[in-house]
């Protein structure tokens, strides 16, 4: 079973607020989407349900840098 995602995204007058949860493959469709950047914070059971920015997980980077090859 793929674990459940959480991220922190902006919201009402700059206060950070928390999605999710969402699956593996909508994680990837957000990185790819452009929504999910370096820098956010995200939570899973893979990270030990603590908050980490999302540039420290491989898997996660290698598809930001293949979606988005002009920001690397």
């Amino acid at each position: 079973m793929s674990a459940k995602w959480f991220y922190m995204a902006s919201g009402w007058l700059r206060k950070a607020r928390r999605i999710g949860p969402i699956t593996e493959a909508d994680l990837l469709a957000r990185i790819d989407k452009g929504e999910i950047s370096p820098e956010t914070l995200v939570q899973s059971a893979k990270t030990r349900n603590k908050w980490i920015p999302m540039n420290k997980i491989k898997p996660a980077m290698e598809r930001w840098r293949r979606s988005h090859p002009d920001k690397v």
